[in-house]
């Protein structure tokens, strides 16, 4: 696997509400906004689907600058989704497709939800149906049951790393907690993730509340059931860091049926575990 990145980048900030929010625009074509870092997500696709796509990727205040203390407000997804939003004026990108990848795949969804005319198509990339106990006590089974003696030992001897690091620095956590989860999360159980996540800051107080607390009660199945653009959601077999395939099934509304592509040597990142594959199936959505 290799990171992906475009000399010919335009990158800024929107200033707003006490926040700096970075973005980074490459590529050209019909326009793909991907929620999250504009750091770490540019790092993720491939060059060759910035030939086909521009993609826009932006920071959500978990990842963006804060200039003021956070408040309670920042941490809820309808402050986020609003804030989605504005960059889209901001950046004049008038309808677009959507992609959020992992816990930003509700926030890509929740943005369709309440903006219909903003977006013509959703993408969720290692998304699981929610972060509730049943669901993530269905993976961790899984783990239990599949996962290789080797995959195992890894990740004990990553998660040792992972707590010393949490100690020295705390306010990095998820940062750590994402590298510690390797085994977990890559099918090549040994891949060093670190250099996607150089010059990445994080907000603690977002992702605890999101990550630990709203996403664990999302209604999916009612927001799916809402939903009138086409949806596609594209998982790794190998993802053992969220809820897996199998457990969309039950909450899928008949008659506008989601799309699910399954990607058999990923895990929990397709777009850059298996790049040529992924730019197909997400291509021929989109188009």
């Amino acid at each position: 696997m290799s990171q992906s990145t475009n000399t010919l980048a335009v990158r800024g900030a929107v200033p707003r509400d006490g926040f700096s929010f970075g973005y980074t625009i490459e590529g050209e074509g019909p326009t793909l906004l991907v929620i999250g870092s504009h750091v770490f997500y540019p790092r993720t696709f491939s060059t060759q689907l910035r030939q086909k796509r521009r993609l826009v990727f932006i920071d959500h205040r978990g990842f963006a600058e804060a200039q003021r203390p956070l408040e309670a407000r920042d941490c809820e997804l309808e402050t986020i989704v609003d804030d989605v939003a504005a960059m889209c004026d901001v950046l004049d990108l008038g309808e677009v497709d959507v992609l959020g990848h992992s816990g930003h795949g509700y926030m890509a969804l929740e943005f369709a939800r309440r903006f219909p005319e903003r977006v013509r198509r959703t993408v969720l990339v290692g998304t699981g149906p929610s972060h509730a106990e049943a669901h993530m006590q269905t993976g961790a089974q899984i783990w239990e049951a599949l996962a290789a003696p080797e995959r195992k030992a890894r990740l004990e001897a990553d998660l040792a790393v992972m707590e010393k690091r949490i100690r020295t620095d705390p306010e990095r956590r998820f940062i750590w907690m994402c590298l510690g989860l390797g085994a977990r999360s890559w099918f090549d159980p040994v891949y060093d993730a670190a250099m996607l996540w150089e010059g990445v800051r994080v907000n603690m107080p977002v992702f605890d509340r999101l990550w630990g607390e709203v996403f664990a009660t999302y209604p999916t199945r009612d927001v799916l059931a809402e939903i009138v653009q086409p949806l596609l959601i594209c998982m790794g077999r190998h993802d053992h860091l969220v809820a897996p395939t199998e457990t969309w099934l039950p909450l899928l509304p008949e008659g506008n049926t989601p799309r699910l592509a399954l990607f058999e040597r990923s895990a929990h990142t397709p777009q850059l575990e298996e790049a040529e594959l992924f730019d197909t199936v997400l291509l021929d959505f989109l188009s």
